[in-house]
């Protein structure tokens, strides 16, 4: 409903006039326009508003589960996250662990080549001072041997080279 001013009629002297107050005249007007859109434009402009704040609710709950979604992701995220420092740390200490291993590992065989050398160093000092003992003993002996043959062969009969001889091969024999 419309309501319009007092003065729109104007009663005067048993007359009819018309208000020409340009401003009282717009407002008028313009409350007649507005009550004719509402009226008639009021039902669809309700319905489009309706339309608009359906929409705006239905984006809303879309955000909000977008929202949940990637909560949800960045939940997963972070486990995943944190299961992978776990697995860092665990190849971190496993790589510290095989590193000392190969470590242990290498010096014992050094060791093992550091007594194996030392062994055959040993083996070889031992060989060449039999060598050299054999080599002395040889010489002695030949030494020894000439000095009898020339002894016996120079100055001694035949019996007493017999007896001589005997003596010194049942000597060399003691040995």
């Amino acid at each position: 409903m419309v309501f319009l001013p007092d003065n729109i009629l104007i009663l005067g002297h048993g007359s009819f006039g018309f208000n020409t107050n340009i401003f009282e005249t717009n407002i008028i007007n313009l409350a007649a326009v507005v009550g004719i859109v509402v009226s008639f434009v009021g039902k669809n402009l309700s319905s489009l508003l309706e339309d608009r704040k359906n929409t705006i609710i239905k984006n809303l709950q879309e955000a909000n589960q977008r929202a949940i979604e990637a909560e949800e992701k960045l939940n997963a995220a972070r486990t995943q996250l944190e299961i992978a420092k776990k697995k860092a740390q665990e190849i971190r200490e496993e790589g510290v662990l095989r590193a000392t291993q190969e470590i242990n590992n290498v010096v014992y065989q050094h060791e093992l080549r550091l007594a194996r050398l030392e062994e055959f160093k040993q083996e070889t000092l031992d060989f060449y001072q039999q060598k050299a003992f054999k080599q002395a003993y040889m010489y002695v002996i030949n030494k020894i041997m000439t000095r009898v043959r020339e002894r016996l062969t120079k100055g001694l009969d035949s019996t007493y080279h017999v007896v001589v001889n005997n003596f010194y091969v049942s000597r060399f024999t003691q040995f």
